[in-house]
């Protein structure tokens, strides 16, 4: 990995508005892993990145019950998946995941439970809980991400 940026978050708005402009960077294939705990806003982002590139505003649920969520919208067919409560990497597949890594916009909660099936060129995004209102996020991926806005360099 050679890109890596740390963001500091001071409210649920400065997310969505880092989500809101990786969005315009991404195009089908990308891959975005959005991990970290419970609460450290990995849905948040996720929900703002998605509602920034809807045709339409609509709802968008956590995919915590349903696993994948999936959008049509101006980038592309936006998978949202959330891997909470999956136990094994075969489940990934059986989703439909690995396909939707080759020609959607793929956003991945919980990417731990992808094992060996992480696409190599996905973006890492981790989730710390700096306190109540604050949330600092960690950006790591391969140059291709060399167009993230710019955050703190991490060496």
């Amino acid at each position: 990995m050679t890109v890596a940026r740390r963001y500091l978050m001071t409210s649920a708005e400065d997310t969505g508005d880092l989500a809101q402009r990786i969005g315009t960077l991404l195009n089908p294939g990308d891959t975005l892993l959005l991990d970290g705990p419970v609460g450290a806003g990995k849905t948040h982002f996720a929900r703002s990145l998605i509602q920034s590139l809807l045709h339409v505003v609509e709802d968008v649920p956590s995919p915590t019950f349903t696993l994948v969520q999936t959008y049509d919208t101006r980038s592309g067919e936006v998978w949202h998946a959330d891997l909470y409560r999956l136990t094994a990497p075969d489940e990934v597949i059986e989703l439909g995941l690995t396909e939707a890594f080759e020609d959607a916009i793929c956003l991945v909660e919980w990417p731990d439970r992808l094992g060996d099936l992480v696409p190599p060129g996905a973006l890492h995004l981790s989730f710390t809980v700096a306190d109540e209102n604050s949330r600092q996020i960690d950006a790591a991926g391969p140059d291709r991400w060399a167009d993230l806005p710019k955050g703190t360099a991490l060496d």
